[in-house]
């Protein structure tokens, strides 16, 4: 059985849960939070999380690795095309929405979850970094169905772990949901949230963050 090191509040833990989740493989979580403790680091170098224990004393660490291995060793049900430009196009899907939304959007948690402030200028940059985001978002996928065309793939598991999290920090620093601007994208999240999958990571990510303030430093 894998072990899934992390915490419920983290996209890429929720990522490689949902990936776990979506090809039905047994998995156990244990629950590891920031900072790293030595003991973990002997797991995980980096202290990154997530880390998947595949075997006894072997993990694996960064979120893309994880997926792809998880893709090569349980290949049904497949998150990837069959053919090669159709894996590439999924990957750049996924890059995009990481680097261009998730990781720019993250300059806007202080302000937006935790009570902290953004300057204007932070504010004005990461807007303009969203917004040509969201424009080449709306130019390279479909939504009407899933985002590469009619099959599910790694890149809708991204997109359903990342886009609300960038929706809603928008929402609470600028007023307005700056993902909106994409036409369908508001009904194709519905849908990839009605999956049982999606609805029991929905549920753990509920109970986490009404938990997350009792946690003992």
């Amino acid at each position: 059985m894998y072990k899934l090191h992390g915490f419920a509040l983290s996209n890429y833990y929720n990522l490689v849960k949902l990936a776990l989740l979506e090809k039905a493989l047994p998995f156990e979580e244990v629950a590891v939070f920031p900072p790293a403790k030595p003991d973990f680091l002997q797991k995980s170098p980096m202290g990154k999380i997530p880390c998947l224990e595949v075997g006894t004393g072997r993990y694996l660490t960064e979120t893309q690795v994880i997926l792809d291995y998880l893709e090569e060793t349980h290949p049904e049900p497949a998150l990837y095309p069959e053919d090669p430009f159709g894996r590439a196009k999924v990957r750049e899907l996924m890059r995009v929405m990481e680097l261009y939304l998730e990781l720019p959007a993250r300059r806007l948690y202080p302000a937006a979850f935790f009570g902290g402030a953004v300057s204007e200028e932070t504010r004005n940059e990461v807007r303009g970094v969203l917004e040509k985001a969201c424009d080449a978002l709306q130019k390279m996928a479909h939504f009407d169905a899933y985002l590469t065309g009619d099959t599910l793939t790694w890149a809708d598991l991204a997109a359903v772990i990342h886009l609300p999290v960038v929706s809603l920090a928008t929402r609470r620093v600028y007023g307005e949901n700056l993902l909106a601007t994409i036409p369908g994208v508001a009904d194709y999240l519905e849908r990839l949230r009605a999956r049982p999958t999606v609805q029991t990571l929905q549920e753990a990510q509920n109970r986490a963050a009404s938990q997350m303030f009792k946690r003992p430093s």
